[in-house]
């Protein structure tokens, strides 16, 4: 039994980043599907950080890290880099604080997260085509120019903030059995899997990453860091070729299992989260419910009381356009086939 007291982020850690990140951040709701309570024969509940500030869990991460950060750090002003969540977590925290912010983000990062980033305050830079290209940018540009640089999830202070989830989740449903987490560098599941398993080593905490890209779910399968970028995808905020060490360490020791999906598959669960349960999320935010609807986790959830992490709701309507057209062609296609059928019966 691994001791949590040795990893990189603490039970005591998160606890002191609730205090700190509740001065600002939503109690999330923790809502029952109905529909994939009834789809999978166990009681599955969405914590709905997609309504969190910023319309995603990153804030909670974000301002924990930037709140305890000296005068002098402060003063400097602060650099991120992001696909979009954290930046909009850095920047609105920066507003808040009176801080002076700079993020830069990739090329191709989403027009409504650049636009809301600006809208906090904060000078966007797009530098690299990718988000690990971004990163390097960043950490050099920081270095260069003297400014307090804010990680996106490697980072102590932010994997605790993070961690609140879990101990709002606890508060929610004390008795859950498992709990499913969108991964990218690894922030999230890491406080999540500390600050449930500190209350019951027994919970169940599933990473879950795109198959296009999952650097944390390749690591964990092969028990050391390695590289995985094979194409874009949709789960953009996730798009995280190389975990973080200090995430991996805790994910490596710590967390149950990591699945993937497919691209049609978070397709389909941003799909159904939006026509089910009224939900709008973005790529990564779907993750978890896309493991859940394409069967991947059923030993995990039948006959259990299973919440899947929504992580955020940041997402352009013009993707929200591709998803509807591609099941609209779709069930128009399946009509078609099913005239011709009938036709032909008679």
């Amino acid at each position: 039994m691994t001791n949590l007291e040795n990893l990189p982020v603490t039970i005591t850690d998160i606890k002191k980043a609730q205090n700190t990140v509740n001065q600002f951040a939503r109690h999330t709701p923790l809502l029952q599907s109905m529909f994939m309570t009834a789809k999978t024969g166990g009681e599955v509940y969405l914590k709905l950080e997609n309504m969190q500030l910023t319309g995603s869990f990153k804030f909670r991460g974000a301002f924990n890290k930037i709140a305890q950060l000296s005068q002098e750090e402060k003063d400097r002003g602060v650099i991120a880099c992001s696909a979009g969540n954290h930046a909009q977590g850095v920047a609105l925290t920066s507003k808040l604080l009176g801080i002076k912010s700079i993020i830069v983000m990739p090329k191709g990062a989403p027009k409504a997260k650049v636009e809301a980033t600006k809208g906090y305050g904060a000078e966007v830079m797009l530098e690299g085509d990718q988000f690990d290209d971004s990163k390097a940018f960043c950490e050099q540009y920081a270095k260069d120019n003297n400014l307090t640089y804010v990680p996106p999830y490697d980072d102590k202070e932010v994997m605790a903030g993070q961690g609140t989830i879990g101990l709002e989740i606890l508060d929610q449903l004390w008795d859950v059995d498992t709990v499913l987490c969108p991964v990218g560098g690894g922030g999230l599941i890491s406080g999540l899997a500390v600050a449930l398993k500190s209350f019951n080593p027994h919970i169940n905490v599933i990473g879950v990453q795109a198959e296009n890209c999952h650097g944390m779910t390749a690591s964990f399968k092969e028990r050391k860091k390695v590289h995985h970028d094979e194409a874009p995808t949709i789960a953009d905020g996730c798009h995280v070729a190389y975990p973080g060490d200090l995430t991996f360490e805790v994910v490596n020791q710590i967390v149950d299992n990591m699945v993937l999906v497919t691209e049609d598959e978070i397709e389909l669960a941003i799909k159904d989260l939006m026509q089910r349960t009224k939900i709008v999320v973005e790529g990564a935010g779907a993750l978890a419910t896309a493991a859940i609807l394409a069967g991947k986790v059923d030993e995990y959830v039948k006959g259990k009381k299973t919440v899947a992490i929504v992580s955020g709701g940041n997402v352009d309507l013009s993707r929200i356009e591709s998803v509807v057209d591609h099941f609209l062609i779709a069930n128009d296609a399946e009509e078609k086939v099913c005239e011709e059928v009938v036709v032909q019966a008679f």
